[in-house]
């Protein structure tokens, strides 16, 4: 459901993607981790083949969610503050 809604707005907003900052992948992982000390905390990959992860510091509630292209282009699409954890509401399905 959360990854549904993600994907919503990742699709709505295709153009700021075209307007987000863009580098390599590891460039801007290690930004996020000095600037601002956030990780990775969850990814998942579209059908388009592009890698979302969202990252962040859960100390400070800052939070960034970037997209990797096939390709290897990794851009920021969003970044905010006041991240929390939700409840798992549903059982995960047995692998």
């Amino acid at each position: 459901m959360i990854a549904a809604g993600l994907l919503a707005v990742f699709l709505v907003n295709l153009p700021a993607l075209a307007q987000s900052p863009c580098d390599r992948r590891d460039s801007v992982i290690d930004l996020l981790e000095q600037k601002y000390r956030e990780a990775p905390v969850a990814a998942g990959v579209t059908h388009q083949g592009s890698l979302v992860e969202v990252l962040t510091d859960e100390k400070s509630g800052t939070w960034t969610i970037i997209v990797t292209s096939p390709q290897g282009t990794t851009c920021l699409i969003f970044s905010g503050e006041g991240w929390r954890r939700l409840h798992q509401l549903a059982e995960e399905p047995e692998a």
